[in-house]
């Protein structure tokens, strides 16, 4: 069998669905017919029934029916299933045949286009001989017909032509040619759905009658191929589950035939399309386990039937082929939306197949390997007259023949022959590589990386089978960096053998070095004399000379790649190949050491190189150069030795630059850092090179890291370069906490201790980088702390110039710092200079700095309260428009240094009136910490419409410095923002007017004021209670009436009784507009006691006479 003939069928493949032809359709000229045909096929969506259309001519022959058996006695079959029979019910038999025609109910001829019809659909019936297959007849009309039992013509001539073509009434259609054309195809198609299961069902009953007539000892192959086309109908049904259900049943029974040489073939190819069709079901029904376990039952009866030896590699190319059905089968699933895993994926059985595929190819390269003179066979045993075979899974040269034994042994060893043959012409390179692909694919996808590589190093192996040696090292060389970070030593050395044997036959120069040196270095797992050879044929090349070809590679190819090497050498001239080692192990181990972390700019930096060969033999350099991150080191570490070509293959050890294998050898170099490198690491970055005067030149950049014994050395790879240390000192002298706002004086003292003059001293002092963004918007620092800093001054002023410090010699810098929120700073003072100093007989200028941080914190400097009150100094919730109340402030100093209060300022908003004039009553006040000053303002709210968060004050402004601060330094002017106060109306407002105190005996006058503050006429109630402590005379009840915005007068005069804090006689007003006007309201308004003294001694004539 070719590789095509393992391919499933496409019959075997796709999904089945129900056939229906149409005929009495001119879809190429009628363009009424066209449009129909578009509609049954253009654009079919998912939700439309399962139906296969086809248009064929009314006559069209279908295949013959044959005699119906009514006995199986002595009927022998001679295969399982015929090749044609699913193609045949799937493309060919109909279900229904539709008949097509133009036929309005007023037709006016109609007689003779009933007779017509009627003859169109006989012919049908003629043509399909005998066949259950059904037929319809849709007419095709031009008007939208009446709804059923409104039209009586219409049902008349419908009965008569169902009559005519012996149809029944459900088997007769109209179909109008209107703009709804595609609901009434839609219509028509569940209508033909409906009669096609109808014929599957029939089908079915069909098939099972013939059960009753079998026996199992003749006819074992018809119980397998009868339960095959009943599950087949029963999937032209649409009838998933009994399929399923029988094509279970149809693999028992193929199972259960008796197997043998002669039949294998046919008995494993129907398993393989049952299996096939069982698992397809499965994973249709989303029941994936058991389609995975459907399939590992069949591979587990199968994988042992192998069937004759002489072709045993087409047992690997079935199972080959039945593991990537079911990864096709499984990926497709998956793209419908079935969910895999990393241990369940179709990778796997992609794998499997390739797997059996290179057992197939093993096999064939064994079974097939005939000498050059045998020849095909001819006539050729695998021809069939037909071009086909008659039954799947038969030879070709015995079709039908069902005997164990063979008739004709020449015959068979003839056709075993030409199969052999036939397969020693498959690329079974192709085959793997595809599969492969596949299976690379699918665990790429689901994130395996070591199967991933894994596959890929086959796949290298495959193209370097097939000759491909640019794909296979393109291959090898991408997963080589995985099996390396792993440390996979062994698989890694077996991968870069076959890279370097691509490598050679390519003649690929710079690819061949590169793989020699990784084989020689101590991680490859090579014996002692692989190395040997390897290392013997890198000199070569490094002398261009041809290296000895690799060994077991293909003498035509070998013959081929030493023509390229000539080539290559005779072109080659001062070739310069730099191989990038730092991500392999090679064969000269390399540890880089700085004898510090970090070295002081004025110091010379001190840097080994510590070189280990792990090759067979001796090697020599030419040079070893160091490759720094600023070239300009790069001369200062360069060791050179010159030799002739003749002494690189002498076993002499001497030289300098001669490495012996396993020991050790140690390079000290010196070299004065650069002053722009201060603050930079200085790295190496390559290592050794070798070079070969007037040859190709090797170089070689080695960094290694995982060494053995070299690792024993301890130090880094790296070096820092520091400035020179400083010897100057920085003081500063402050006085913490800062105040909110303040200008904070910070003294920076700077006295230099160098032998030679300071020269450039600059000053970089703020706050200090990194902080909070809202930290640095909200602090300035400035020289000047005459003014007041806004929003323009920095947070950190640099490189504030100096000027040169003499030895000894000191300076101050004053800075002002504003820090407008409290909270802990960090502040930052850096002093940097230039010094000049003298190295290994170099002078350089050195920058040197030193700097200082110091933390401050920031205070709020006084805490403010305030309050309001009324004239008796009583507590306000709320004030009464137009009547004075009383603004109380509380100044609490908050901070431990003295605190001068210059001035304050109230500054009243629009909607607030002084009662008498604004003035400050702390000017100059000094507070210590926790002292407080105090300040009280009458205020008079006048009528506004407020809202609910009430009247805005104004703002209080406190100007502030600190008592120690100098003159020149400005006030600090801390704006206090008043709370709103809730403002309400009263409609009567009453004051009195009396002395401070009273007398005992002596009359006190007391005048009310009682004002109307509304727009209406107030009826007032007025009435006086009586008091021990006093006599009165005045109006002790009466009623009045004030007119709006007016004021009306009343005078007491009350006469004291008693000495003391007496209650004066309570005045009680009842205002009949506005009853909520309690005398409780009123008494916030009006004194309620008074003091009175006692009565004064009058002196007398007899009071002087007695003293």
């Amino acid at each position: 069998m070719s590789p095509s003939q393992w391919d499933f069928p496409v019959e075997l493949c796709c999904r089945p669905m129900a056939f229906v032809t149409l005929t009495g359709l001119d879809v190429v000229y009628n363009a009424v017919h066209r449009a129909v045909w578009d509609a049954f096929c253009a654009n079919r969506r998912a939700d439309r029934v399962p139906i296969s259309f086809k248009v064929l001519p009314g006559d069209h022959e279908y295949p013959k029916c044959r005699t119906k058996r009514t006995t199986y006695e002595w009927y022998i079959p001679k295969g399982i299933l015929k090749t044609g029979w699913m193609n045949k019910h799937l493309n060919l038999v109909p279900a229904l045949v539709v008949v097509f025609y133009e036929l309005d109910w007023d037709e006016p001829q109609w007689k003779e286009k009933q007779s017509e019809c009627a003859t169109k659909v006989e012919i049908v019936r003629q043509s399909l001989q005998g066949r259950n297959t059904k037929v319809a007849v849709v007419l095709i009309q031009k008007k939208t017909p009446l709804p059923p039992g409104e039209d009586l013509v219409a049902s008349e001539r419908a009965a008569a032509l169902c009559n005519a073509c012996d149809l029944s009434g459900k088997s007769l259609f109209v179909l109008p040619h209107t703009d709804h054309l595609v609901g009434y195809i839609i219509r028509l198609e569940n209508a033909f759905y409906e009669h096609a299961q109808t014929y599957y069902y029939t089908e079915i009953r069909r098939v099972k009658s013939h059960k009753e007539y079998l026996n199992k000892t003749t006819h074992q192959l018809l119980f397998v191929r009868h339960q095959f086309k009943i599950a087949f109908f029963s999937e032209l049904k649409q009838d998933t589950q009994n399929a399923l259900k029988n094509y279970r049943t149809a693999y028992n029974l193929v199972h259960e035939l008796r197997a043998h040489e002669t039949n294998m073939l046919e008995i494993k190819t129907m398993a393989g399309f049952i299996n096939y069709k069982i698992c397809r079901l499965c994973f249709q029904h989303n029941t994936p386990l058991d389609a995975i376990a459907q399939f590992r039952k069949h591979i587990d009866l199968c994988k042992k039937k192998i069937g004759s030896a002489e072709l045993a590699f087409e047992h690997a190319a079935w199972m080959s082929k039945q593991f990537q059905a079911f990864g096709d089968l499984f990926d497709e699933a998956i793209k419908l939306g079935l969910t895999a895993i990393q241990t369940q994926n179709p990778g796997f059985y992609y794998q499997q197949a390739a797997y059996y595929a290179q057992e197939q190819k093993q096999l064939a390269n064994i079974l097939c390997n005939h000498e050059t003179s045998v020849v095909y066979p001819n006539p050729d045993p695998l021809e069939t007259q037909t071009g086909m075979l008659d039954f799947y899974g038969q030879r070709p040269w015995r079709q039908g023949i069902l005997s164990f034994d063979l008739n004709d042994p020449e015959k068979e060893k003839v056709g075993i022959l030409a199969l052999q043959l036939k397969e020693k012409k498959v690329l079974h390179s192709e085959l793997i590589i595809t599969l492969l692909s596949n299976a690379v694919a699918q665990f790429k996808k689901y994130k395996c990386p070591r199967m991933k590589s894994h596959l890929m190093v086959q796949m290298g192996e495959e193209y370097y089978y097939t000759k491909d040696y640019t794909k296979a090292l393109k291959l090898l060389d991408y997963v080589l960096c995985d099996y390396r970070s792993e440390g996979w030593w062994t698989l890694l050395t077996s991968i870069l053998a076959t890279a370097l044997k691509c490598s050679y036959l390519m003649a690929q120069i710079k690819d061949y070095l590169t793989y020699s040196i990784e084989l020689l270095g101590r991680a490859s797992t090579l014996k002692e004399d692989h190395k040997s050879r390897i290392e013997k044929n890198l000199i070569k090349v490094l002398l261009n000379e041809n290296p000895d070809p690799e060994p077991e590679c293909d003498p035509a190819s070998v013959k081929a790649a030493q023509k390229l090497w000539a080539d290559r050498v005779s072109l080659a001239g001062s070739n310069i190949f730099t191989i990038e080692v730092q991500d392999f192990v090679p064969f000269v181990q390399c540890k880089a050491k700085f004898l510090a972390p970090s070295f002081h700019v004025d110091t010379p930096v001190q840097f080994d190189i510590y070189l280990k060969a792990d090759c067979p033999h001796p090697i020599r350099f030419s040079k070893l150069c160091i490759s720094f991150n600023n070239q300009e080191y790069n001369q200062c570490c360069v060791v050179e030795e010159a030799y002739q070509k003749s002494d690189i293959m002498e076993p002499s050890t001497q030289g300098t630059l001669c490495l012996i294998p396993g020991k050790t050898k140690k390079f000290t170099f010196k070299f004065v850092a650069k002053t722009e490198d201060v603050g930079k690491k200085i790295e190496e970055q390559t290592d050794s090179t070798q070079t070969l005067q007037n040859f190709d030149v090797l170089q070689q950049k080695f960094m290694e890291k995982e060494i053995t014994s070299v690792d024993l050395i301890l130090g880094g790879e790296n070096g820092r370069i520091i400035s020179r240390v400083p010897n100057i000192s920085v003081q500063l002298s402050h006085e913490p906490p800062a105040l909110t706002n303040e200008m904070y004086c910070l003294t920076v003292t700077i006295q230099s201790h160098e032998k030679t003059v300071a020269k450039d001293v600059k000053l970089t002092a703020g706050l200090k980088p990194g902080q909070d963004a809202n930290l640095t918007q909200k602090t300035h620092v400035t020289l000047n702390g005459t003014e007041m800093c806004d929003d323009s001054y920095p947070a950190l002023l640099p490189d504030i110039p100096v000027g040169d410090l003499q030895p000894g010699e000191k300076l101050e810098k004053t800075l002002y710092i504003q820090c407008g929120t409290d909270g802990a700073r960090m502040f930052l003072v850096y002093v940097s200079y230039l010094v000049s100093a003298t190295i290994e007989g170099k002078e350089i200028i050195c920058k040197c700095h030193r700097d200082e941080t110091v933390t401050i914190e920031t205070v709020f400097p006084f805490d403010v309260a305030v309050k309001f009150v009324s004239n008796k100094f009583e507590h306000l919730e709320k004030v009464f428009t137009d009547i004075p109340f009383l603004l109380m402030t509380d100044i609490l100093s908050a901070s431990p240094w003295a605190l001068t209060i210059v001035t304050s300022q109230l500054q009243l908003s629009p909607s607030m009136l002084p009662v008498d004039q604004l003035e400050s009553y702390v000017e100059n006040v000094v507070l210590q910490l926790g002292e407080s000053a105090s300040e009280c303002f009458c205020l008079r709210c006048p009528p506004v419409t407020t809202g609910q968060g009430g009247v805005a004050i104004g703002c209080y402004v406190i100007s502030w410095k600190r008592s120690s601060a100098v003159k020149s330094i400005p006030a600090v002017n801390t704006v206090i923002t008043l709370p709103h106060v809730i403002a309400e109306s009263i409609p009567l407002h009453v004051n009195a007017d009396l002395p401070s105190f009273g007398r005992v005996r002596e009359s006190l006058p007391v005048k009310y004021h009682l004002q109307n503050k509304t727009n209406l006429v107030q009826d007032v109630e007025v009435s006086v209670e009586p008091s021990d402590a006093f006599m009165f005379s005045g109006l002790k009840q009466i009623r009045l009436r004030i007119l709006p915005g007016t004021e009306q007068e009343m005078l007491y005069n009350f006469y004291p009784l008693m000495a003391g804090y007496q209650q004066l006689p309570s005045l009680n007003i009842n205002l009949l507009r506005f009853p909520h006007f309690t005398n409780q309201l009123l008494r916030r308004f009006i004194p309620t006691h008074i003091f009175v003294k006692p009565q004064g001694r009058q002196p007398d004539d007899a009071s002087i006479a007695a003293a």
